[in-house]
C-alpha cells in the first residue's frame, strides 16, 4: 500500500513537479509541532533566549528538528523516504529544516523563481532537489503556487511576472489548504508564495538533495547547508537509512570554527552595551539589597 502511494506521489513529481500529501500527520503530532513552533515565535533570539530571526516580512525559525518529535517524524515519514528514493535515488540527504511565519503584506517580496543552490559553473545538468512543505496553520491567502511541468527545464533563477502572463491558470497549482497539509515539489520548477498575505501563515520546509553536489558560493559564504542540529531526545529508534538521511558523520559541508558575517554589527554592539549595563546594575542592586537586609537584621 505504501509503495503504491509513494509511486503515485513520485509519478506526480515526475509529471507535474509537485504532489500534495493528504492526511500526512495525526492531530496529536500537528498540535505538538504547532505548540513548539509558536513558543519559539514568542520573541527574537536574544542572549540566553531561543527565538526567531527577524526578516522584513517573515519571522524565521532555523533548525526546527530541535523543537518537537513531530518535526523528525515528518522528515523521516515512510511515504517521504519511499518517494525520495524513487525520485532522487539512494544518495539524498535532508540538508535543511526551517520554517517561518509570513506576516500580512501586499508586497510581492517572494516572487516567481526556481531555487538556486548548486554551483552552475561546475554542474552542467540540473540536479534534482525536493522540498517537503508542511502547513502549520490554515492557509487561505499567501498560499504556495507552482507552475506544473516547469521543473527540470532550465537552471533555477528568478522569473519576472511578465514571463508568465500567457500561462494558463489551469497549469498553476494553488495549495490553499488546512493546517497539516503537506506537499513535495521539485525546486527547479517555477513557484512562489502568492500575494497578498492577509493573515499570518506558518509553514515548515524540509530540503533534500545529494550533499556531494557543489554548492553555490552564496550558500557556502552563509553556511546555509550546515550539518543538521538535532535534539537527542527525538532520535530513538532510528535505522541506518535514517542516519544517512540525517547526515550522521558526514563532514562534507562542515566548516570548522565558522563565523558568519554580521549584518548589523553596530546594532549588536549597542545591544551588548545595554545588556552589560543592565547586568551590572542588577548585580549592584542585589548587593545593596543584601547589605540592607544584613543591617536591619533580616536573614539572607
Amino acid at each position: 500500500m505504501l509503495t503504491d502511494i509513494a509511486s503515485d506521489v513520485s509519478t506526480g513529481l515526475e509529471r507535474d513537479g509537485i504532489a500534495v500529501l493528504q492526511n500526512f500527520l495525526t492531530a496529536d503530532q500537528l498540535q505538538g509541532m504547532r505548540t513548539a513552533f509558536d513558543a519559539r515565535l514568542g520573541h527574537l533570539r536574544w542572549n540566553d533566549m531561543d527565538g526567531y530571526e527577524k526578516e522584513r516580512f517573515r519571522h524565521v525559525i532555523e533548525d526546527v528538528l530541535t523543537l518537537d518529535q513531530g518535526f523528525i517524524d515528518a522528515a523521516l515519514h515512510p511515504l517521504v523516504k519511499e518517494t525520495l528514493r524513487e525520485y532522487l535515488g539512494e544518495r539524498y540527504q535532508l540538508v535543511e529544516a526551517k520554517g517561518w511565519r509570513s506576516l500580512p503584506t501586499r508586497r510581492d517580496f517572494h516572487g516567481w523563481h526556481g531555487d538556486a543552490w548548486y554551483d552552475q559553473t561546475k554542474v552542467q545538468h540540473i540536479p534534482r532537489e525536493v522540498k517537503l512543505a508542511l502547513y502549520l496553520t490554515d492557509v487561505h491567502s499567501g498560499f504556495f503556487e507552482y507552475v506544473k511541468g516547469s521543473h527540470q527545464k532550465q537552471a533555477p533563477h528568478r522569473v519576472p511576472n511578465r514571463q508568465l502572463e500567457d500561462v494558463a491558470e489551469s497549469t498553476i497549482v494553488q495549495v490553499k489548504a488546512p493546517a497539516g497539509t503537506a506537499f513535495m515539489f521539485d525546486t527547479s520548477g517555477i513557484h512562489r508564495q502568492s500575494v497578498p498575505i492577509l493573515e499570518r501563515r506558518s509553514a515548515v520546509f524540509y530540503n533534500y538533495h545529494d550533499s556531494s553536489i557543489p554548492l553555490q558560493k552564496e550558500d557556502i559564504d552563509y553556511y546555509r547547508y550546515h550539518p543538521l542540529l538535532l535534539n537527542a531526545a527525538f532520535l530513538g529508534n532510528l535505522g541506518s537509512e535514517d542516519y544517512r538521511i540525517l547526515g550522521f558523520g558526514d563532514k562534507q559541508n562542515y566548516f570548522h570554527a565558522f563565523s558568519r558575517r554580521e549584518k548589523y554589527p553596530r546594532l549588536r554592539r549597542t545591544f551588548e552595551t545595554a545588556l552589560a549595563a543592565t547586568v551590572a546594575w542588577d548585580s549592584l542592586a542585589e548587593r545593596i539589597r543584601a547589605r540592607i537586609r544584613k543591617t536591619v537584621g533580616v536573614p539572607l
